[in-house]
């Protein structure tokens, strides 16, 4: 390090300074014997603060939710036990595109120069396994030791916060008090710059296409988020008279209420004036698109062939490919280029128009009950939602300055409810509204208790239906492998924390359910609703009937009489 300044610190040290100087303020996980050094430094000398979570996995969700307001994550772990536990979360961040640093307390180097048998691994000498697990799930892996610290913990921060994916580091529980030269400057997040050449012809050919053509559009994916370029598609937008559509996984990363938004783009699924925008633009340009059956209701999405792809450091235009490009420099550059054009007309999104209100006493209906939701979401609210009914929020639109959480793309249920602790420690001071199921929730109930612990005060919306509703459509309508066991939800505030303040109601009427949306939301607001376990939204119903299509084939026993839930 002759070349710079340097200073010498503790590997833990300097690996909980580098993660501040990333942003990351809350480092989440579960304390095992491999970590605990690592967690003794934070207590003694970072200013980062610890949440302690119930599980791995939580921890995992929780870094993810928090990183998606917060622009990268963190949590810590224990060798093996703990860093599978966390997998499938850290996969979710992966798939999601967020970027979370796993951080796992390890063997000793020294059991691993000596060969010494150690708890939690196979008991057959090897050391790398969950490296190589981890290498299929993230975009860097890292085993550091007094030689390679310096240098790994910069190159995984810095891949994770271009790259937008997770990474996962070892830390060898014997090595974080030991003091090693670092550089004394600040970790610098920057995307690397593009190469010139490349960007101007890029933004070039971009420029020309837009430029010619009659009717251009834009459908924008979640990485217009993730590298923090919604503003440069509106301006682009804007200035062009584009309409905008969004992927399902980008929901609400445009304002809904833009004046070239046109909705949800999800194919024969979406709305008729989204569909004819798209399919109208004789120049499409997506940004970040990811197509799979989820978001393109079931492959009926037709993308033109010519159709402009923005990546993040990558971009295809017409039969060139161009690397060593950013997203936002790309961007920034077609809009400065771009002339102002005169209006376009553009086909807006069907206000949601309220219901007739349902007899107070009645029964509390899927349809009533998300009416009900419309009216109660606000300007800059945080909304969660687990894989299920709670996809009714994709047909709604949103006021601006919402921020949508889902794991659209993994479709790991439970994802939300630890999430929610995340986004919570990430924004604080903003409304967090979760949706969830009884059947995810109970995925993982018990994190409900951190975010009690910490006196958060969101509002949880669960539907107590007696199961995977979502299921029932693609099979097994009154199979038993549908049903979960009964709890009495509106009751768990104040098991899982005695003193709790929270406030809990049960809805069986849309009058019991005004009553808990009129409730002032100073505290912890549960609310469960109850419902028939055949009712649910036809748009998720129709959805998993055609699910059911593509999983099972047309020999498949979604045909038989009686086995699907199908729409009203």
């Amino acid at each position: 390090m002759s070349m710079r300044e340097a200073r010498r610190m503790t590997i833990g040290e300097f690996l909980l300074r580098r993660l501040t100087e990333a942003g990351i303020g809350h480092l989440f996980g579960v304390p095992g014997d491999y970590n605990l050094e690592l967690l003794q430094q934070l207590e003694d000398h970072s200013a980062m603060r610890w949440v302690g979570n119930c599980g791995e996995l939580n921890a995992a969700y929780a870094a993810d939710g928090y990183a998606r307001l917060n622009g990268m994550g963190a949590l810590l772990v224990t060798n093996a036990v703990g860093a599978m536990s966390a997998i499938n979360g850290v996969a979710g961040c992966y798939a999601e595109h967020v970027p979370v640093v796993c951080i796992c307390g390890s063997i000793p180097l020294r059991s691993i120069d000596r060969g010494l048998g150690m708890h939690h691994t196979m008991a057959d000498g090897t050391w790398d396994r969950f490296l190589g697990a981890f290498a299929q799930v993230t975009a860097a892996q890292a085993r550091l030791t007094p030689c390679n610290a310096a240098i790994e913990i910069d190159r995984l921060i810095l891949t994770a916060w271009r790259e937008k994916l997770p990474v996962y580091l070892e830390l060898p529980s014997d090595i974080a008090y030991l003091d090693i030269e670092v550089p004394a400057e600040a970790l610098a997040l920057e995307q690397p710059p593009s190469d010139p050449e490349r960007l101007r012809s890029c933004i070039t050919a971009v420029s020309d296409r837009l430029s010619a053509a009659t009717a251009p559009a834009i459908l924008v994916d979640l990485d217009v988020d993730r590298f923090g370029v919604a503003a440069e598609v509106m301006e682009l937008a804007g200035k062009m008279h584009m309409p905008v559509a969004a992927s399902s996984t980008a929901k609400a990363v445009i304002d809904e209420t833009f004046p070239q938004f046109v909705g949800v783009y999800n194919g024969k699924a979406s709305a008729q004036q989204t569909i004819e925008a798209m399919q109208a633009a004789d120049c499409l340009l997506c940004i970040g698109y990811r197509p799979i059956e989820v978001t393109t209701g079931d492959f009926t999405v037709s993308l033109p062939a010519d159709t402009i792809h923005l990546r993040g450091h990558s971009a295809d235009v017409g039969d060139a490919n161009y690397q060593a490009v950013t997203l936002a420099e790309v961007l920034r550059g077609v809009v400065d280029a771009m002339p102002w054009v005169a209006g376009r007309a553009i086909p807006r999104p069907a206000e949601t128009t309220p219901h007739a209100h349902a007899d107070s006493s009645a029964k509390l209906t899927q349809a009533v009950y998300w009416q009900a939701i419309q009216n109660y979401i606000r300007p800059g609210d945080v909304l969660l939602v687990d894989n299920g009914t709670s996809y009714a929020l994709f047909g709604m639109q949103l006021p601006p300055g919402c921020t949508f959480v889902g794991s659209v793309n993994w479709g790991s249920i439970g994802y939300s409810v630890a999430a929610l602790l995340g986004t919570l420690t990430a924004a604080p001071d903003r409304r967090h509204l979760l949706f969830v199921g009884d059947g995810s929730f109970q995925q993982t109930a018990q994190e409900l208790s951190t975010i009690l612990r910490h006196d958060h005060t969101p509002v949880i919306f669960l539907i107590n239906n007696g199961g995977y509703t979502i299921e029932r459509g693609y099979l097994g309508r009154s199979e038993s492998y549908n049903d979960i066991a009964t709890w009495a939800y509106a009751d768990l505030p104040p098991v899982l924390c005695p003193d709790t303040t929270a406030q809990s109601f049960v809805a069986r009427t849309p009058a019991e359910l005004d009553r808990a949306l009129a409730a002032p939301n100073d505290r912890l607001i549960f609310v469960e609703s109850i419902m028939d376990r055949f009712d649910s939204p036809d748009a998720v119903t129709a959805s998993s009937n055609r699910g059911a299509e593509l999983d099972y084939g047309p020999r498949g026993p979604q045909h038989h009489d009686g086995a699907q839930l199908r729409p009203a």
